[in-house]
């Protein structure tokens, strides 16, 4: 039984699968286009308007984001906005402050760490998970796999490992960088 276990691990069960096709029969791509700009996460994005392509996750769970991908998430605050952050932390990751008054905490079920990735930024002035605690993994809703910063500097988003290993043959078939300029904002 537990060659049984090894072999479906990972993969979508008859339910999930089902979901996901017909998620993608009714929204027909598997990717998304998403304007952001902000200073957070430079230097995946620029200071102005990026254009982001965006996969879809058909579950969001550990199976589909791992620490390191880039998230397009529903803010916290304002729940008809979005946000674009790096996925920090997952679930049972126990969270500890270099502000030894605040006391270490473990991530819950279901919860996870985002973070700016800009590195010049003060803690205080990002708006992420330091500010506003862990997220809800329902809450996020894309990984971002490629930017258009301008119509010149543009390119894969850097994620995980896997996750760049899972994007890379989607990248092949739904990249159109000319449909990405046209929908642009700078």
């Amino acid at each position: 039984m537990a060659d049984c276990d090894n072999h479906t691990k990972g993969k979508l069960n008859e339910r999930e699968l089902v979901g996901v096709v017909l998620k993608n029969l009714l929204y027909g791509r598997i990717t998304y286009l998403h304007s952001g700009k902000g200073q957070e996460m430079s230097p995946t994005m620029g200071a102005h308007d990026n254009t982001l392509l965006v996969r879809k996750l058909p579950v969001v769970d550990t199976r589909y984001v791992f620490v390191g991908d880039a998230v397009v998430l529903k803010d916290p605050n304002e729940t008809d906005k979005f946000l674009v952050r790096r996925l920090a932390a997952l679930e049972g990751s126990e969270m500890v402050s270099i502000d030894e008054k605040e006391e270490p905490f473990v991530l819950e079920k279901d919860q996870c760490w985002v973070i700016a990735e800009n590195q010049e930024m003060k803690s205080k002035e990002a708006y992420d998970s330091r500010t506003f605690g862990p997220v809800s993994m329902a809450d996020i809703v894309g990984r971002a796999i490629y930017c258009l910063r301008t119509a010149v500097d543009h390119g894969p988003v850097s994620n995980s490992e896997l996750a760049m290993e899972e994007d890379s043959p989607l990248l092949a078939v739904e990249l159109d960088v000319d449909e990405l300029a046209k929908d642009h904002k700078a």
